[in-house]
């Protein structure tokens, strides 16, 4: 009798589950040998991850926010007019910098040529205020960048917006605190600072002030009770300080075009542009960070009584307002004295006295102080509302979402911000970090001007599924309308002729090609709609970062010889080109209800470009700041945030289905199937029992 052969290994193997999940382990089946092997497999395979969970987790960072149908509805009051938002928006740029700043790169870096500076400065300024229009007037809801970045980029990039947002304002506004209290101490001779170090002490700590600051602390206390109160009181005491700031400039145009002297102009005094078109270009790097603030209007949309056509009207009066009042006051300014005797700290106040008119330094001092507050009332303003917005939607911490029912404001984001601030001015010496308010400024604009493009050119929300651009359904189609009756043609020239104009009649979505490039580049038809021109965004941004560091760093620290600096400028300059126009030749949303920036994207581009280069030109300190503190917000959202998200709430809870296989040495497969649903719902189309099948 022969003895049969042994089974081959295979058909001792039961169930791999530990490997991959649809298979159920059996590995009691296998001989002792093999079932350590297995063992060892699974617990390396247990640590890798699979690629469906890793295209789950990107696919949570990259969610967009789902907007309500009725974006008016709202639990704050709307109660705030066009003027409001205009001088809030005037206040939020028309600070101590319209009397200190001018002074500062008149002299030191532009000469009277800072007019210029300021012109090209309110014209950057204004590609990206288009863009906060646009948003403000589609998007009428609290949270500003965060918000906009939110609806149409992704969670994670709206998420750290929002975290440098929040640091933005907060050392914005301690630091305008403790100016104020500096500008008010020198009027007294600095008795305030004396009894300071004489009653309580100083010290010297790195990152803290030689002594504390009671004065900015108790000026932002004041100014949190006053914007507890609401939107309505803010709003007037922002009115009283804009009025006298506004009439304080009056002034000084006046008396200065009647002191004004031509010859300050003139070449014995070192002419127009002593520092050529560099000093003009450094000018208006500086001077751009002077229209920082009409973000305020966006952050207020959701008060607005009509905020789709008071925000874009409440940008572009503010900027226009304010950018004629830093272009005049620069001129009355380099006309009053010679440029290269002014004094930097207190510019326009010492050109009066030094004309005869000491008297109207006071009149300076107090436009200066009721400058300060409007800001300080601004950065107290949009605050908490950008807190509210990312508590609202679950990325930061709920209780900051809660508004108080009487005065429909978030009082325990504005008390607590408040306290942070008044802290911040108390103790740390804010002038190292005061650099660190350009950077999240000019990152909030860019991720702006990108979600204009992307959100442009995205397709109207349906209720099915997307679909390629090649098989769009007919509306007839969608609506379940019968479709036409077929035409008759006599001949076949003519059906090709008729079929053309159809095609070129036809109704394209947005994020679709347009009709006239199909036939040149119909490969790209095969993509969804809006597909390619993400991708394009994300090429144009590379593009203008490799761009922007070549032209900053090139010659300086790359030492890059002139043919290769000339050849990586063309490249990356091609590359930034033809994405812009692979965006171009797609269709884009046209709508005549809410405002729209013209030139997309062309404008957005333009802006994108302008935000890099102005960024990297800031110093390497300053980007190691930022990198620390984004590593916080990144620790914040992904131990809080994006469990609590209310979009992860709102996504399908996945059905899994767990299979068992077995295998005999009759070679006969057993197969048993469970479908495993959450207990709150059944399956959907399954039965309820295992479902067993025999394959022989």
């Amino acid at each position: 009798m022969v003895t049969p052969p042994p089974p081959p290994l295979w058909s001792h193997i039961a169930e791999w589950n530990q490997c991959i999940p649809n298979l159920l382990p059996c590995s009691s089946r296998l001989p002792a040998s093999h079932q350590v092997s297995q063992q060892g497999t699974c617990r390396m395979a247990r640590w890798l991850p699979r690629s469906t969970d890793l295209t789950r987790f990107c696919q949570k960072l990259n969610r967009v926010k789902t907007l309500e149908a009725d974006m008016m509805e709202t639990s704050f009051n709307r109660c705030l007019s066009t003027i409001d938002l205009t001088l809030l928006g005037i206040g939020g740029m028309v600070g101590s910098g319209l009397y200190v700043l001018t002074g500062t790169v008149a002299k030191e870096i532009a000469g009277p040529a800072v007019i210029v500076s300021f012109i090209i400065a309110g014209f950057a300024s204004l590609l990206a205020a288009l863009c906060y229009a646009e948003f403000g007037a589609r998007v009428p809801k609290t949270g500003s960048a965060y918000m906009f970045t939110y609806v149409s980029v992704g969670e994670i990039w709206a998420f750290l917006i929002g975290w440098n947002v929040l640091l933005e304002y907060m050392i914005g506004g301690a630091a305008v605190a403790r100016a104020w209290s500096g500008y008010l101490d020198s009027i007294f001779n600095h008795k305030i600072k004396n009894f300071t170090e004489t009653h309580v002490g100083s010290w010297q700590v790195p990152f803290l002030a030689h002594y504390p600051d009671f004065l900015a602390a108790a000026i932002l206390l004041v100014a949190t009770a006053f914007i507890s109160f609401g939107a309505k009181v803010s709003s007037w005491l922002n009115h009283v300080f804009s009025a006298i700031s506004m009439g304080v400039i009056l002034f000084i145009l006046i008396m200065g075009f009647v002191l004004a002297q031509p010859k300050n102009w003139s070449a014995q005094e070192g002419g127009f542009a002593p520092y050529g078109l560099s000093g003009i270009m450094a000018g208006t790097a500086t001077c751009f960070y002077a229209f920082v603030g009409f973000d305020v209007i966006a952050a207020s949309s959701e008060e607005a009584r009509n905020p789709q056509k008071a925000v874009p009207r409440a940008i572009a009066f503010s900027l226009g307002l304010a950018t004629g009042a830093y272009i005049l006051v620069s001129m009355v300014l380099t006309l009053m004295v010679p440029w290269h005797t002014l004094d930097p700290d207190s510019a326009l106040a010492d050109a009066f006295y030094r004309r005869g008119y000491s008297w109207a330094g006071f009149l300076v001092a107090a436009g200066s102080i009721c400058a300060m507050n409007t800001v300080l009332l601004s950065n107290l303003f949009s605050l908490p509302r950008i807190v509210y917005a990312m508590a609202e939607d679950g990325l930061f911490f709920q209780v900051f979402s809660r508004v108080h029912p009487r005065t429909q404001v978030p009082v325990i984001g504005i008390v607590v911000f408040g306290l942070l601030m008044a802290l911040l001015a108390l103790v740390f010496d804010l002038e190292a970090l005061v650099q660190f308010l350009s950077i999240g400024t000019l990152l909030a604009y860019t991720f702006v001007a990108a979600s204009i493009i992307v959100l442009r050119f995205q397709q109207q929300k349906a209720d099915g599924p997307a679909q390629p651009a090649s098989s769009q359904p007919n509306p007839e189609q969608r609506e379940g309308i019968a479709a036409p009756e077929q035409k008759e043609y006599e001949s076949f020239s003519d059906k090709l002729q008729l079929v053309g104009s159809d095609k070129s009649k036809e109704h394209r979505e947005p994020g679709q090609l347009k009709a006239a490039f199909e036939p040149y580049l119909e490969f790209l038809s095969d993509f969804y709609p809006g597909e390619v021109v993400t991708v394009a965004v994300v090429t144009l941004m590379v593009s203008a970062v490799c761009l922007c560091s070549i032209l900053v760093f090139g010659n300086t620290h790359l030492h890059l010889p002139t043919w290769s600096y000339s050849l990586l400028l063309v490249l990356f300059s091609l590359g930034f080109v033809l994405s812009l126009l692979l965006i171009w030749v797609h269709e884009q949303q046209h709508s005549t209800q809410t405002f729209q920036i013209p030139l997309v994207p062309l404008s957005p581009a333009l802006s994108i470009v302008l935000n890099i280069y102005l960024m990297l030109k800031l110093s390497y300190m300053t980007w190691l700041r930022f990198a620390i503190w984004l590593i916080l917000g990144l620790l914040v959202y992904f131990g809080y945030g994006i469990w609590h998200s209310k979009e992860n709430l709102r996504e399908p809870r996945p059905q899994s289905v767990s299979a068992r296989y077995v295998v005999f040495p009759s070679s006969s497969l057993e197969e048993t199937v469970q479908a495993v649903q959450p207990s709150s719902q059944p399956a959907a189309g399954l039965p309820d029992t295992d479902t067993t099948e025999d394959k022989r």
